[in-house]
């Protein structure tokens, strides 16, 4: 089993992302030591944001919200799941699972000691964070999500996702960067694209991007069911503040907030709010998600 690391050179003078790297090693019973990288800035003692970004990105891809964060006086933690940004990647495909995602980043959270946590979650960043939240619902005090969802398998998925999914398993490239530009509205500049480009200097480091839209639970007998069912049991008595932000424009998870109005009562006499773009709505109208989460993160005590 190989474990590869991109170059630090390949990550200098990246375009918007001056942020210094933090790094925590994890132990993985198969693979040994692993080094997830993470954004870590405003007061290392403010109430914690933690960012989790989903495929094919990485931290690289919260840039325009982490100083919003920052100068509201919250410690802003961004890590790079393994498999992508600057942290470790696994280069076998069968190395990466729905429940070894979620195991590394419990690890990560818990030797960080972070608990009072507002989580942000787009794309697999809410398929692991909200697993993360029904696991340790005692470090989380509320949580936001933007396009993304936690599905069980027992609803079909969309045909954008079948078509996206065909995609990622057929393309000969599967360039990062082109992807993040072609899912949002071809807005990125060069050096944005590169930014994207830069943890996966072959094919050889793309496994756990070309492997994640196949480990998205769409039969109800995908490894992965059980244990989403029971993150939603959990969720249906989540009482904590939960705000909704998802785009106006996402082809792939339009409507997604629908079944957390309906189920999650934490979500209610919430002030949730529609934003402006595609699928990486981080790079379309990031810095609104932040400005929503901000006062309503300030003001939402837990009791």
């Amino acid at each position: 089993m190989t474990v590869l690391r991109t170059p630090d050179d390949r990550f200098e003078n990246l375009s918007g992302f001056p942020f210094e790297p933090h790094y925590l090693e994890i132990v993985d019973a198969d693979l040994g030591r692993l080094r997830i990288h993470y954004v870590d800035e405003g007061p290392a003692h403010g109430p914690v944001v933690l960012c989790l970004h989903g495929e094919p990105t990485w931290s690289y891809l919260y840039r325009k919200m982490i100083p919003l964060f920052a100068a509201a006086g919250f410690r802003v933690l961004a890590p790079d799941l393994v498999g992508f940004g600057r942290s470790d990647k696994p280069s076998e495909r069968s190395d990466y699972s729905y429940a070894k995602h979620v195991l590394w980043m419990a690890d990560w959270l818990v030797a960080m000691g972070l608990c009072d946590i507002t989580l942000l979650g787009q794309d697999w960043g809410g398929l692991i964070g909200l697993r993360l939240v029904a696991e340790n619902p005692e470090r989380f005090s509320r949580f936001s999500l933007s396009n993304t969802g936690l599905p069980t398998g027992d609803h079909a998925v969309n045909e954008a996702f079948h078509r996206w999914r065909k995609f990622s398993q057929e393309d000969p490239e599967f360039d990062v960067g082109h992807i993040v530009n072609l899912f949002g509205h071809g807005s990125l500049s060069e050096d944005e694209i590169a930014a994207y480009r830069a943890p996966f200097p072959s094919d050889d480091y793309k496994a756990g991007a070309r492997q994640f839209p196949m480990l998205v639970p769409t039969e109800p007998d995908n490894p992965a069911s059980v244990a989403n069912r029971a993150a939603w049991k959990i969720l249906r008595e989540w009482h904590k503040p939960a705000l909704m932000c998802f785009s106006d424009a996402d082809p792939i998870m339009a409507g997604g907030e629908k079944p957390f109005l309906k189920l999650v009562p934490g979500t209610r006499n919430q002030p949730h709010v529609t934003l402006k773009g595609r699928h990486f709505i981080q790079e379309e109208d990031g810095e609104n998600w932040a400005r929503a989460v901000i006062p309503w993160a300030q003001k939402t005590v837990v009791t």
